[in-house]
């Protein structure tokens, strides 16, 4: 595969793995997390432990492609896009990886021993950053987008 294509590939995964990512995040933020207080507490346990493994199955794949795309921008920037943007947008993705995996899911499985109403507002709470951080992640790939577009129009 040549360069030119590895570059468009790129961007497209890039693009459509970072946008499911932050609808995702703000379908978790406002309806997912919110009703997990409403499971009976005598199923909570199994719910939480199959929470986590099926949603594994949807966030894994995606959290992975979009880290690995950012990534390969690196070295396939688009020439209209500053290197800059790019390390921003891969600094911001490290953030939210660094809160995933030593706040959010340490709590989470805080909550497959047993339902905690403390650690429920912490995780609610806490997801907040992932959600903004996300969110301007999805605004800088559509500065990319329109950088790479804009050119083409002219």
């Amino acid at each position: 595969m040549e360069s030119l294509q590895i570059a468009e590939w790129t961007i497209l995964l890039h693009i459509a793995t970072t946008f499911s990512m932050v609808g995702l995040i703000w379908f978790v933020q406002i309806v997912h997390y919110p009703l997990l207080d409403r499971v009976r507490r005598e199923g909570f346990r199994r719910y939480e432990m199959d929470h986590q493994r099926l949603t594994s199955w949807v966030v894994a794949p995606l959290m992975a492609t979009e880290l690995h795309s950012a990534v390969l921008l690196i070295w396939y920037r688009p020439d209209t896009v500053d290197s800059v943007v790019v390390w921003v947008g891969l600094v911001v993705l490290g953030s939210i990886w660094l809160v995933t995996y030593t706040v959010q899911v340490p709590q989470h499985a805080s909550l497959t021993m047993s339902y905690d109403p403390a650690v429920h507002r912490r995780l609610v709470s806490g997801n907040w950053y992932r959600t903004i951080a996300w969110t301007a992640r999805g605004l800088l790939v559509l500065w990319t987008v329109e950088k790479i577009i804009r050119p083409s129009l002219a």
